[in-house]
């Protein structure tokens, strides 16, 4: 009996090692787990593999590579080796590449890159029964055609109409998932598109949303003591407790920055409740760092309304979902500023005149300021329902007090202002927005 071979395909060592020591997890004893850091070299092993009458099971392949991307590495393999199952293991593969995959591989799942550790075992466990299942299927095949030609070909009539009907689900469903982790469903939705192959260059939709920018504090200094799998490790934990947030308050993640989240909602309201809860999961996630002896990490979130164009663009042989608009630049700018006020959740103006109802959210105004690359003045608005109790509950009694002392400030009368600011640190004494204010008094009487 041959043996059977997993392999896997990616340019950085790093990334190819801890992924074989993941599957070395899976299947300790059944299985070979092979590597090739580029395609050229894969091709090369696959080609001996099959010489020496190896099972190449199950091949792992990154997408962006040199010289040779991962859909046209896992099309020449699917030409020697057609019964291999293939995943494309990648967070930069366009939608041309995932689409090529599915066509000329067969493609039987796209996974984002970090990946989780679950998901990654119960994929490849899935696909290896998969390869399993199809060689039993061919094995009954020659069984079949030892029957009678007359029992055989009915058989093979009933066999193949269920392949096919169970094959067309399959890969309906695949496609779907491909493209709900890819291209969110709510985006193709608003362009008008059921699927990936109905996404033309040059799709475009104005429409009026909400845009969330969320960022971790501090992440370059964090991660510059955890390894490159440790850094993964830390970023499918944080966004396994953030990005269910955005969908159960109906919005979709536009894209991954880095560390940064950026979401879109239709609803201002849903945004705004969707920042807080992503807030008070945090204060969980940092619980559990705790237990770890583990640092806890602190974000940043900015909120802002306004008119996006959401489409497609590229060139013939790429294209890109993306959202082009001021109403994003300042989200991201607004969400730099909660590093200025030491608050964690910032909306502008725009946000707050399209709440429906602004009464269910503890809020204050901030600031009113001029951002890079803006004429306009943009006022800022502090949510602090996620804050600690305490802070909340002290924040809350010192509003009118707080809220005289900001139009006795900006009336440029800043002796009352000052003593006003004074009160409120005597009750809340952690409250930073009163500090800055206060010291800006100072500044300005002097």
């Amino acid at each position: 009996m041959s043996k059977k071979i997993i392999l896997c395909i990616d340019d950085e060592s790093t990334i190819l090692n801890s992924l074989k020591a993941e599957l070395k997890s899976i299947f300790p004893k059944d299985y070979l787990i092979e590597v090739a850091e580029s395609g050229s070299d894969a091709l090369e092993l696959v080609n001996e593999l099959l010489a020496d009458n190896y099972q190449i099971c199950l091949v792992i392949s990154d997408y962006l590579m040199p010289q040779m991307k991962g859909d046209e590495v896992l099309k020449h393999i699917h030409s020697k080796s057609p019964k291999t199952i293939k995943i494309m293991l990648t967070g930069q593969a366009t939608i041309e590449g995932v689409a090529n995959a599915i066509k000329d591989a067969r493609l039987y799942r796209y996974m984002a890159k970090p990946w989780q550790q679950e998901d990654l075992k119960l994929t490849v466990t899935e696909a290896v029964d998969r390869y399993a299942q199809d060689l039993q299927l061919e094995e009954k095949n020659a069984a079949l055609e030892k029957l009678s030609s007359q029992q055989a070909e009915l058989i093979e009539k009933l066999r193949l109409n269920e392949i096919q009907l169970k094959t067309a689900l399959e890969e309906e469903l695949k496609l779907k998932e491909i493209t709900s982790r890819f291209v969110p469903n709510e985006f193709l939705a608003l362009l008008g598109c059921k699927n990936l192959v109905d996404i033309r260059l040059g799709d475009a939709k104005q429409q009026e949303m909400t845009v969330l920018f969320c960022d971790i504090r501090g992440f370059t200094q964090l991660s510059e003591n955890m390894t490159p799998s440790e850094s993964f490790k830390f970023i499918n934990e944080y966004l396994s407790y953030m990005e269910p947030l955005i969908s159960e308050h109906q919005g979709f993640v536009d894209k991954y920055i880095g560390d940064a989240i950026m979401a879109l909602f239709a609803d201002a309201d849903d945004a705004v409740t969707a920042g807080i809860a992503m807030l008070k999961s945090l204060e969980n996630y940092n619980r559990t760092r705790k237990k770890e002896q583990q640092e806890p990490i602190y974000v940043g979130i900015g909120i802002n309304t306004g008119l996006l164009i959401l489409g497609t663009v590229g060139g013939e042989k790429r294209m890109d979902g993306t959202v082009i608009s001021d109403a994003v630049n300042l989200s991201s700018r607004i969400e730099d500023l909660t590093k200025n006020y030491k608050v964690p959740l910032l909306i502008t103006h725009h946000t707050f005149m399209a709440l429906r109802h602004p009464e269910n959210y503890a809020i204050r105004m901030v600031d009113s300021i001029k951002v890079k690359g803006k004429d306009e003045l943009i006022t800022v608005y502090e949510v602090f329902d996620a804050d600690p109790e305490e802070l909340k509950k002290a924040k809350l009694a010192t509003l009118d007090s707080f809220n005289r002392a900001m139009s006795f400030y900006n009336a440029k009368n800043f002796e009352q202002a000052q003593l006003l600011f004074i009160q409120c640190l005597a009750s809340n004494p952690h409250d930073t927005v009163s500090k800055i204010y206060l010291t800006r008094t100072f500044n300005t009487s002097e």
